[in-house]
């Protein structure tokens, strides 16, 4: 569900088209016409814009884009313009291949649901002529490489529904691999937490946390290290509440000195077109404050403009 604000006039790809050549065109970029059109437009209509200016103007929009802005509402505009599984794409290749950040390439891959990953797959190799697998093998090893390549080729159930006595058993078992033993068994960590649904680890979760002294976020935590422990940590939260982990994710970014732009943009414009409005409950339960308010304060300019439109308005 989208929390993307409504133009009040409804205006067709064409008209927008030419709103924002005549914003590019003169001296100096009318920069506010360009985020009151393009951050009120869902992905279809961005596509259909994006056709009509190079059919009208022969001229590619994103390249006209990149001339005309600049700094982090540049960043943030340019990785706004593509769907949402092409944007995953190029921020995974990114992240493997020029700036490694294999934080990003983790909070992506785990958080994703099987179908998206299956179509940024296909389109990750349409795009670079790579296989996405090849280049997550080539930047990270150990667990955290196996239950990556796990996670990404293991079909899952997207459904509500999970077997108890399978939830029972899996429990037992991930008791058994972590806190009831000297040392930790990856693998069965590995297994279960690449080939089960959603809805089964939300219920392995809350059964364990009735079972053991500990949550089972915790075992990790206490049981697990470093990226391994991250992609389950994102598995878990995601399958038990996605906007809680986004949110917690958004509040890392904005708090003590200085801002995590890139961790702000990369949220807010994924997640604008999916469950914002969740993620802002959630921050507001959490934190006692508004995401807006947080953004506001965080940023500046067109850029705070920018983000506070894809927000949507205030709860």
């Amino acid at each position: 569900m989208s929390t993307l604000m409504i133009p009040p006039m409804l205006s067709s790809p064409r008209d927008d088209a030419m709103h924002l050549y005549k914003a590019f065109k003169g001296f100096g970029c009318d920069t506010s016409a360009v985020i009151s059109i393009l951050a009120h437009r869902d992905a279809s209509q961005r596509a259909l814009i994006e056709n009509e200016y190079k059919v009208t103007y022969s001229e590619d929009l994103n390249k006209r884009l990149t001339k005309e802005l600049s700094g982090n509402l540049k960043k943030a505009v340019l990785l706004w313009m593509p769907d949402p599984a092409r944007r995953d794409a190029i921020v995974l290749r990114e992240a493997l291949t020029t700036n490694i950040d294999l934080k990003t390439v983790t909070e992506v891959v785990c958080s994703r649901t099987p179908s998206q990953l299956l179509h940024l797959k296909h389109l990750y190799v349409s795009l670079f002529g790579a296989y996405l697998e090849h280049d997550i093998q080539s930047q990270t090893s150990g667990d955290h490489e196996k239950l990556l390549l796990a996670y990404l080729s293991v079909p899952r159930s997207e459904g509500p529904e999970f077997d108890k006595i399978l939830v029972d058993q899996d429990v037992k078992a991930l008791y058994k691999a972590g806190e009831k033993r000297w040392g930790t068994d990856e693998t069965t960590f590995r297994n279960i937490f690449s080939e089960r649904s959603r809805a089964h680890m939300a219920a392995v979760s809350s059964t364990y946390r009735n079972s053991y002294k500990n949550s089972l976020r915790k075992a990790i935590k206490n049981e697990t290290s470093g990226n391994f422990r991250d992609a389950l940590v994102t598995i878990l939260q995601c399958a038990e509440n996605p906007g809680k982990h986004f949110a917690k994710i958004l509040r890392k970014a904005t708090k003590g000195m200085g801002t995590d732009d890139k961790t702000l943009i990369r949220i807010i414009v994924t997640r604008a077109e999916m469950d914002m409005q969740y993620i802002k409950a959630e921050y507001h339960n959490k934190y006692c404050k508004s995401l807006n308010e947080v953004v506001h304060s965080e940023t500046s300019g067109n850029y705070r403009t920018f983000l506070l439109s894809l927000l949507g308005p205030n709860q």
